[in-house]
């Protein structure tokens, strides 16, 4: 499907995300430094408090039962491909369908935006999107962090149309906006490390994780972690979760006050190659391994539940399905899927 490109929006992102109305033009916002340490009328990053099952309107009052043990998740035939050449990126469920970026690994990592139903039938609905994470606005528009560009666009599912959010930061593009999410009060927090920094000229002169708030401002979160990746929020919305860091990676935990980031922990230290993450609404976190073909599933608290198993390199993780207990997987051409006791959030 061709896309069409709209003049750069500005960044109303309430209204944007709502529905796509045009404002003034915005202004950057000067760097804020990384959230290191809390301040001290501010709850103890060491212990953030456990998300509640009902906070999140994409969770039913019974959550159902954290999973345990070694499991395995299977592919799903309909969406194989040839995980030579790229990756699958960046599922969201949406409706009855999960959609998930497609991309090569020719130059300029050429992307598109695929289709799984729940009857199996895969199609492509936006071609080239240049995308990589994906979330959902209010609206069902997907909004995509987009190394094409390198910015956060919204792309109109129906007729593949896009809108720029955000592209740079203190006057230059960002490196490659690698995966997004969006809270309740429209702020969307992304990462941006360099893996597909040469897709686009220009660029920053480090990896950060970013903070977009509803006006539009764009401020740093983090400028400590090595090629930040995935990311999270969990279901009460009071706590931001990042992974990155590559061989020796990290699972970044930030207690949220007001929105903004008020101190930080470690919940996982010994990550190999952490991509991306999904949150059930018990607000555990499944945390993927590219290279270990695995996820890592881990309580608020940072405690090891579960494991679960593929059998080819792995990107991220989203909850979909009739009652969104089961979870969908993406990596080297594939996507897998298992069935879980617990539901959780699209994406």
């Amino acid at each position: 499907m061709r896309v069409s490109t709209s003049t750069p929006l500005p960044l109303v992102l309430l209204a944007l995300l709502a529905g796509c109305q045009r404002e003034p033009a915005e202004g950057q916002a000067p760097e804020a430094p990384p959230a290191a340490t809390a301040p001290a009328n501010a709850p103890s990053a060491d212990a953030p408090s456990p998300p509640s099952a009902d906070a999140h309107p994409a969770c039913p009052a019974d959550a159902g039962t954290a999973p345990a043990g070694e499991l395995v998740a299977v592919r799903i035939a309909a969406a194989d491909g040839d995980g030579t050449r790229g990756l699958y990126e960046g599922p969201v469920w949406s409706g009855d369908a999960l959609y998930f970026s497609d991309f090569t690994f020719d130059d300029g990592f050429p992307s598109r935006i695929r289709r799984l139903t729940s009857d199996g039938h895969l199609e492509t609905v936006v071609d080239p999107s240049g995308s990589n994470g994906l979330a959902l606005g209010e609206d069902g528009a997907l909004v995509a962090a987009t190394h094409d560009r390198k910015e956060i666009s919204r792309f109109d599912p129906v007729d593949g149309s896009r809108m720029r959010i955000v592209g740079e930061f203190q006057g230059q593009p960002f490196n490659s906006p690698n995966d997004l999410v969006i809270g309740r009060d429209g702020t969307i927090w992304f990462t941006d490390p360099d893996f597909q920094r040469a897709a686009a000229p220009g660029g920053q002169d480090r990896t950060r994780v970013y903070r977009v708030g509803a006006g539009g401002e764009v401020t740093v979160v983090d400028d400590t972690i090595a090629n930040p990746n995935g990311i999270a929020l969990a279901p009460d919305g009071n706590t931001l979760y990042v992974a990155g860091g590559g061989e020796q990676g990290v699972l970044r935990a930030y207690a949220l006050v007001d929105g903004r980031p008020a101190g930080q922990r470690d919940l996982v230290t010994d990550a190999v190659v952490p991509d991306g993450l999904a949150v059930d609404c018990l607000g555990n976190i499944y945390l993927t391994e590219h290279n270990r073909r695995r996820v890592r599933v881990v309580s608020p608290q940072g405690q090891p539940l579960a494991t679960i198993a593929v059998d080819a390199n792995l990107t991220n993780a989203a909850f979909g399905g009739p009652q969104r207990r089961t979870l969908f997987l993406t990596g080297a051409g594939s996507v897998w899927s298992i069935e879980l006791g617990v539901a959780g959030l699209p994406y």
